[in-house]
């Protein structure tokens, strides 16, 4: 098992270059755009780059971290687009707490940055934020990247564990991640193995 992520690990790779930050969207994202409706979050939204998609497209987005770095840059994205996004610092797993209510969430490699406790209350957060009938859009790292390189593996079980209470899992189809082009050697050809979720909420 890998080791949980703080908040040092992820200013480190921020301060440097970080791997997912490849200054596009996600594609597995793009892909599955035309499912996503309404309002959006943005769980983990780092420096942007899928919130700013999904604000183009029309969808009103808000996008939260926990850090302040890429959420600066995020913020001088949106800006420089002249796109309406509320980017906020907010730690994911006070979800709970969050007054609002979103017809979408996307998750980009947040989920797999937890322990199993902070799993189940990552998961709280979301039933939280979400509307009924609501989805979450979620991609983390699989159990099928081989190695210890980067994030803790998640396995399709894990997922339909998380996810069994007030969720309907509509579909857990593998994909990778596209990385920086200086990562591109370190993970499986073509990027990390990772799965897309759609789930839908109850």
């Amino acid at each position: 098992m890998n080791e949980i992520p703080t908040r040092e690990t992820f200013q480190s790779l921020y301060a440097g270059k970080a791997p997912w930050d490849i200054g596009k969207p996600q594609p597995v994202f793009v892909q599955a755009a035309n499912k996503v409706q309404g309002a959006v979050l943005d769980a983990g939204c780092g420096t942007g780059e899928n919130a700013l998609f999904f604000a183009e497209r029309g969808h009103p987005v808000v996008g939260i971290d926990f850090l302040e770095y890429p959420l600066q840059e995020a913020r001088r994205k949106a800006a420089g687009r002249g796109l309406a996004v509320e980017f906020n610092s907010m730690d994911a797993l006070t979800l709970p707490e969050f007054d609002r209510k979103f017809d979408s969430v996307i998750d980009c490699g947040l989920f797999h940055g937890f322990s199993d406790e902070q799993r189940g209350r990552y998961v709280e957060g979301l039933s939280h934020v979400t509307k009924p009938g609501g989805r979450l859009f979620l991609a983390c790292f699989s159990d099928a990247e081989p190695g210890e390189l980067g994030p803790r593996r998640v396995s399709k079980r894990e997922i339909e564990e998380a996810f069994a209470d007030g969720w309907k899992i509509e579909a857990i189809t593998p994909t990778q991640f596209e990385v920086i082009p200086e990562m591109k050697d370190s993970f499986s050809p073509g990027g990390p193995k990772a799965w897309f979720v759609v789930a839908k909420r109850a």
